[in-house]
């Protein structure tokens, strides 16, 4: 199925590994035209290098941001437009989180969870949507989590961020749909790289000595985890891409404001 993504351009944030790599991969394979936003120089370098070398006639760049930071966020976006001249889709994956209970929690993991998964969101649409709707065509992808629907443990804040990006993106669907621009979010459960040792930076969560990446790599407690998904396994970032790329081309024009879980039954 030919996706119509060939020659549009796509910014990915956090895309220098886990499910953000895997979009990037899956769009440009498609023919698009792709932005790796991400703070980890080395990685994403390395993600734009690959896919540059897989180019037909299509092209990656790197453009260093910290998405919970307004100006770098709209200094990125007129990189991107001076060199592409227009931006067809935005995919809002970017993430953070720190497990720990509410109360022991730092303020300051609170205030990196806020920035970087509702501000980012905020902040990236808030810049590329006007171009989108000069060009009277968009479309834009938010990464949620299941933690956004559910309870979840250990992840109050982040919860609370994600849920706030569910109804970000029903109410700009809204807000957006009369200027030609399509607003889904995709919901994954617990996905880990497939190699963490190459695919994830040290600025990534599930860089192999983050404190996430130790938890989740026992397998005893994995053992615990899966019993909560009805498919018994953990999510791959392979799972999130053909949503995502769905969501991002024509074959999904008439689906807005929409909320999928892509987490094995977790959040049914």
């Amino acid at each position: 199925m030919d996706l119509g993504l060939k020659g549009k351009t796509a910014i990915v944030t956090g895309a220098a590994s886990n499910i953000g790599k895997a979009i990037a991969v899956g769009l440009f394979g498609e023919g698009a035209n792709v932005v790796v936003v991400d703070l980890d120089t080395e990685q994403a370098e390395k993600v734009v290098a690959n896919l540059n070398a897989s180019s037909d006639g299509n092209e990656a760049m790197f453009v260093k941001a910290d998405v919970g930071n307004k100006e770098q966020v709209e200094a990125m976006a007129k990189s991107v437009m001076d060199k592409f001249g227009s931006i067809e889709v935005l995919v809002n994956n970017a993430g953070w989180t720190a497990n720990n209970l509410f109360l022991k929690k730092p303020y300051s993991d609170f205030e990196k969870e806020i920035s970087i998964n509702l501000w980012g969101p905020i902040n990236c649409i808030h810049a590329i949507a006007p171009s989108m709707i000069e060009n009277k065509y968009g479309k834009i992808v938010n990464i949620g989590s299941d933690a956004g629907r559910v309870g979840e443990y250990n992840e109050a804040v982040y919860g609370a961020c994600k849920a706030g990006v569910i109804s970000l993106t029903k109410t700009l669907a809204i807000e957006f749909g009369k200027h030609g621009i399509n607003m889904n979010c995709v919901c994954p459960g617990l996905t880990l790289p497939d190699n963490p040792g190459e695919d994830a930076g040290i600025d990534s969560l599930w860089h192999v000595d983050s404190p996430q990446s130790k938890i989740f790599s026992d397998e005893e407690t994995m053992k615990k985890v899966v019993k909560h998904y009805p498919l018994r396994r953990h999510g791959v970032p392979e799972d999130l891409v053909p949503m995502v790329m769905m969501m991002a081309s024509d074959q999904t024009s008439y689906v807005t404001g929409q909320t999928i879980s892509v987490s094995g039954g977790y959040a049914m």
